[in-house]
């Protein structure tokens, strides 16, 4: 009976591994980044595929010589097989070290300066605490399915529009104008918004399409510009470089502020802060190493973040 039980238990771990191998596919968008991401050999992923769709009787993988996508029956179950893992890997989280212990890989999506700048440095401390976790960040300023491309949860700054996800705040988001020393001098520095009329301004090309700056107590100010770019860090280092004026995020400018790279105005005048927050699909048993990171990232940041000091 003994040796039944281990052939039935093989069995059911082999089916586990070719599922966990299909999923690699799709999130890898191939063979050879599943293979990597897998750390064994390509060929051998190829086979669990295989055998799995033998062993289904359906084709799960539409496969061209340029790529692969998955057919209706492969959508269906690839999203069942994600629950699935979800759930078993929550099993063995339980198992092995408790509802509270982060372990198994971890991935997440997250913007790119926030990113850049304070998310991976936390991600190097929260690790530093938790060993057999094993976290892989994706660094983009656009919204990314969870699900659709694999992310346990996200981080994302601002108004959040996709309400099947669930969301949890973990700091305020404040936006500073900022200039260099040198410009201020020659340019003078704006005393009230409508000062900023006289000035070029530094555009963000995904919030300022209107060229528009809303300050709080006053009204709307049309802005003029000749620069504009899709990253903060390049338009902080503008702005240090004396092209103009800036409205940027205390994260990224809060250490050139510091330096004295950078004088900033208006404070005053600054609108209610926007959200930084935590977003995950929504589930029933939300995983321990979501949990327990998310926990770790409000105790570290919280309401009074570090990079708002000396600007605020």
């Amino acid at each position: 009976m003994q040796h039944n039980f281990i052939l039935r238990w093989a069995t059911m771990s082999d089916h586990f591994e070719d599922i966990r191998a299909f999923v690699a596919v799709v999130e890898a968008r191939g063979f050879a980044g599943a293979s990597e991401r897998l750390g064994v050999a390509k060929s051998a992923v190829s086979r669990r595929v295989q055998d799995l769709e033998d062993r289904l009787g359906s084709r799960l993988l539409n496969r061209t010589t340029r790529r692969l996508s998955l057919t209706e029956t492969g959508t269906e179950f690839y999203q069942r097989s994600l629950k699935l893992l979800a759930d078993l890997q929550e099993a063995e989280d339980v198992a092995s070290k408790g509802a509270s212990e982060a372990v198994g890989r971890l991935r997440i999506s997250g913007p790119m300066s926030f990113g850049v700048l304070c998310l991976a440095p936390a991600i190097g401390e929260f690790m530093r605490g938790h060993p057999r976790l094993n976290v892989e960040l994706v660094l983009n300023d656009r919204f990314v399915d969870l699900v659709e491309d694999g992310f346990d949860m996200a981080i994302r700054i601002g108004h959040l529009k996709d309400s099947s996800l669930i969301a949890r705040r973990i700091a305020p988001i404040r936006h500073a104008v900022c200039a260099s020393p040198n410009y201020f001098r020659e340019h003078g520095k704006p005393n009230t918004p409508q000062d900023l009329q006289d000035h070029l301004a530094l555009l963000y090309s995904y919030a300022d399409g209107r060229r528009t700056w809303q300050f709080k107590n006053s009204g709307p100010v049309d802005i003029r510009s000749n620069f504009r770019c899709n990253n903060g860090d390049a338009l902080r280092e503008a702005a240090i470089s004396g092209c103009g004026v800036a409205r940027l995020p205390a994260f990224i400018i809060h250490e050139a502020v510091a330096a004295g790279k950078l004088d900033v105005c208006l404070t005053q005048y600054a609108c209610d802060p926007i959200a930084l927050s935590a977003v995950y699909p929504s589930t029933r048993n939300l995983p321990a190493k979501v949990r327990v990171f998310i926990d770790f990232l409000v105790e570290k940041f919280g309401e009074d973040p570090y990079w708002d000091r000396g600007i605020f």
